[in-house]
């Protein structure tokens, strides 16, 4: 990630976002991970489970499109912010670039498992081309609170082991990638949205930026329920079953609608900034862990291939 006192002296010379407590030090990149070739091995691939297939499979479905928007939308701040704060939106964009092609990718593989996705799809467009249709700065919120909500999951998929146990390992480890860079870009968001709105009042910003995190999330808690109900009648699972099994997955175990209210809350409280906790360990133990399957990986490679065949020391296979 390069040297990070040369990035740190760099950062104190450049105009701080008032409100921003965004590290110094921090530098956003994209690893370009692959997963293209990473196969499911079953159609419930989280642990044989369905319905924490079908909340991941409709969570996934949202982030090619999603995720394009949110690029569209930052890019257009990008030549008014200060430097750090454009570089950020760089590192932004090439990271969320990455994760639309890999979830293409993904997307792809739940429809070879005999999923239609057709009508999430669209109710995900139109959606979109609702927020679109908004004034810039309206886009700008939506992508702020959206963005807010995509980390604190992103923190709390790294943080608890149950929700990815017994899943397929390759599936795992691009959820665990994707996660680790939301929580690495999870400010940019927000310090563009505190930039384009430096001549409002606190009280103004507050004002609309709650009012729009209370929209969006009832919307994303809407949609997203809807889409996992499509998901698991085509599973041949509805009605009271379908509801009482998924209310037990999202509320009590691995519980990820519980688990994240209370950081939600927070972006209500005054001096809200997503950095004001700093979990770049949760990057550092996503990482290790996904670099961990790679030498696993590597070391039954070396133990089944012909002495002939064997790799020098040091050198790895290479991982999807």
């Amino acid at each position: 990630m390069g040297d990070n006192s040369s990035q740190i002296d760099l950062a104190e010379d450049l105009p701080a976002i008032p409100g921003s407590a965004t590290p110094a030090d921090l530098n956003i990149q994209s690893r370009n991970r692959h997963f293209s070739s990473a196969a499911m091995e079953r159609r419930w691939w989280v642990g044989g489970d369905p319905y924490a297939t079908a909340f991941f499979n409709a969570l996934s479905i949202t982030f090619p499109k999603g995720e394009t928007f949110f690029m569209k939308v930052l890019k257009q701040y990008r030549e008014d912010v200060p430097e750090k704060l454009a570089r950020e939106i760089r590192g932004f964009v090439q990271q969320e670039a990455v994760h639309s092609r890999e979830h293409l990718f993904f997307n792809k593989q739940i429809e070879q498992s005999d999923f239609d996705i057709s009508r999430l799809e669209q109710a995900l467009t139109d959606v979109i081309d609702n927020i679109g249709s908004m004034p810039l700065i309206k886009q700008l919120v939506a992508t702020t609170c959206l963005e807010h909500l995509t980390a604190i999951m992103a923190a709390e998929f790294i943080a608890n082991p149950k929700h990815f146990q017994d899943a397929d390992e390759e599936q795992r480890k691009m959820w665990l990638w994707h996660a680790s860079e939301e929580v690495e870009h999870k400010g940019v968001a927000y310090d563009t949205w505190l930039h384009a709105t430096r001549d409002w009042s606190p009280m103004k910003r507050w004002l609309t930026q709650s009012v729009f995190m209370v929209r969006i999330s009832l919307g994303f808690a809407k949609n997203r329920s809807k889409g996992i109900f499509d998901l698991l009648r085509q599973d041949g699972i509805s009605g009271p079953r379908a509801w009482f099994g998924f209310a037990h997955y999202a509320l009590v175990r691995p519980a990820p609608f519980r688990r994240t209210l209370g950081p939600w809350f927070q972006f209500f409280l005054p001096g809200f900034h997503p950095w004001n906790k700093d979990d770049r360990d949760l990057i550092q133990l996503a990482e290790s862990e996904y670099e961990a399957a790679i030498m696993e990986k590597a070391d039954e490679a070396e133990a089944v291939a012909p002495i002939r065949d064997r790799r020098k020391p040091g050198r790895l296979p290479r991982v999807a």
